[in-house]
C-alpha cells in the first residue's frame, strides 16, 4: 500500500498541474512554506514549550537532512551517470557555495553568534541578521526539492514530504527562541513565514534552472547534497549540542529524524 502512495501522488500532481513540472515544483514549494509557517506559529505558545523541545526539533531536522542529502541527491547523482565525477564536483561546488555565502552575507545564529563581514555587524538589526541566517539555511533545502523533482518526480515528492515534515520543527526552532527573548509573538511568526517563502522560491528556481539545463542535473543533485551536508555539519550540529545536559535528548532526536527520512525513502520511494 505504501509502495503505491508516491506513484499515486505523482500521478495526481501531474494531473492537477497539467503535466508541467514547474507547477509541481510550485505546489511542493507551497507545501514546505506552509509547514514552516505552521511551525513558526508555535511562538503563540512560547511560554508553554520547554527549551529542550527546541533542541529535539533541531536535531530531528538534522537527522532528516543527513539522510536526504544522500538518498535523494548524492546517490541519484551517481546513479544517473554511473560515475562519481559529476556528483563529486557538484558536492564540492555546493560546499563552496554555502561557504562563500557564509562569509559574504552578514547573519547571526542563536548560539554561534555573528558570522560574515565584521564591518556590517552593527549596521543591521539583530532580528534581520537572524532572518538572513535562516534564509541561508533554507536555500539548500529548497534547491534539494526542486532539483530532485526534475530528476525523478517520485523521488522529489518523497524529498518534499520529508523536508516538509522537518520544516515544522524548524519553524518552531526559529520562532520560539525569538518569542521568548523578545517577549513578542507576531514578529517571530512573520520571520518563520518569510523563511518558508524563501525556501519555496528556491524550490521553483531549482526546478526552472535544471529543466532548462538538463545536462547539468547530476551536478545540481550533488550541489544540493553538498550544500545540505555543509549546513548540517557546520551550522546545525554545533547548535544542537550547545548544552551538555540535553545530549541524550538531541542524539535521540537526530536518530528519530534519521529513521523517519530513511523510512519515507525506502517505503514511499
Amino acid at each position: 500500500m505504501l509502495d503505491n502512495f508516491t506513484a499515486n501522488l505523482a500521478e495526481w500532481m501531474l494531473e492537477i498541474s497539467g503535466g508541467n513540472i514547474l507547477w509541481v515544483s510550485f505546489y511542493a514549494g507551497l507545501f514546505v512554506a506552509i509547514m514552516t509557517s505552521l511551525g513558526a506559529m508555535t511562538a503563540i505558545f512560547a511560554k508553554n514549550i520547554p527549551e529542550r523541545g527546541v533542541d529535539f526539533s533541531l536535531s530531528f531536522a538534522a537527522g532528516v537532512m543527513i539522510v536526504a542529502s544522500f538518498t535523494s541527491l548524492i546517490l541519484p547523482a551517481i546513479e544517473s551517470t554511473g560515475s562519481f565525477g559529476p556528483a563529486g564536483i557538484g558536492i564540492a561546488l555546493g560546499i563552496l557555495m554555502v561557504f562563500v555565502i557564509d562569509r559574504l552575507i552578514p547573519h547571526e545564529h542563536m548560539v554561534k553568534g555573528y558570522e560574515g563581514p565584521r564591518d556590517l555587524k552593527n549596521r543591521l538589526r539583530k532580528v534581520w541578521l537572524l532572518v538572513l541566517a535562516l534564509i541561508i539555511h533554507n536555500l539548500p533545502e529548497g534547491l534539494a526539492i526542486g532539483t530532485s523533482l526534475v530528476y525523478n518526480l517520485e523521488v522529489g515528492l518523497v524529498t518534499a514530504i520529508a523536508i516538509g515534515i522537518q520544516d515544522f520543527p524548524e519553524g518552531t526552532v526559529v520562532s520560539l527562541p525569538l518569542a521568548v527573548i523578545q517577549k513578542k509573538r507576531l514578529q517571530p511568526i512573520m520571520i518563520g513565514v518569510l523563511s518558508g517563502l524563501a525556501e519555496m522560491a528556491m524550490v521553483i528556481l531549482g526546478a526552472v534552472f535544471f529543466t532548462a539545463f538538463a545536462w547539468s542535473l547530476p551536478y545540481g543533485l550533488g550541489l544540493a547534497g553538498g550544500a545540505m551536508l555543509y549546513v548540517t555539519v557546520k551550522e546545525m550540529i554545533p547548535e544542537i549540542y550547545k548544552r551538555e545536559e540535553n545530549e541524550t535528548l538531541v542524539t535521540l532526536g537526530f536518530f528519530v529524524g534519521f529513521y523517519v527520512m530513511l523510512f519515507l525513502d525506502s517505503m514511499l520511494g
